[in-house]
């Protein structure tokens, strides 16, 4: 139904940036709503950031606000997050995620991208 790709991830230093991206192929649609999340080690996912149409809806956990920033582009069916000043803790694996507009939860996920953050 729909595939998810996320790639960008890497190791950068305490102030870098990356820009992930999530290649989403299948039955997709301009009012999905896409959304990052991300894991560690013992900890559950968390909700990154997320993203309607059009731009038109925009969240991002408190975390943050103000470094990161989600972007789509409905044409290509990618949706991205540019990070910026990254920090150790924005360590984890990164997972893109789509839901439906009309939908109350994400249901369809890439298989995540690791992204690690040194002092």
């Amino acid at each position: 139904q729909v595939q998810l790709v996320e790639s960008g991830g890497g190791l950068v230093q305490a102030g870098g940036s990356l820009r992930l991206s999530c290649a989403a192929s299948g039955r997709t649609y301009g009012t999905d709503i896409m959304g990052w999340f991300r894991q560690t080690p013992g900890k559950e996912r968390e909700f990154v950031a997320a993203i309607g149409w059009a731009g038109g809806y925009i969240a991002y956990d408190d975390s943050v606000e103000g470094r990161f920033t989600i972007s789509r582009d409905n044409p290509k069916g990618t949706h991205y997050l540019q990070m910026d000043n990254l920090k150790p803790e924005d360590t984890a694996i990164y997972y893109c995620a789509l839901k439906r507009y009309s939908g109350s939860d994400y249901n369809y996920w890439g298989q995540g991208t690791q992204v690690t953050v040194s002092s």
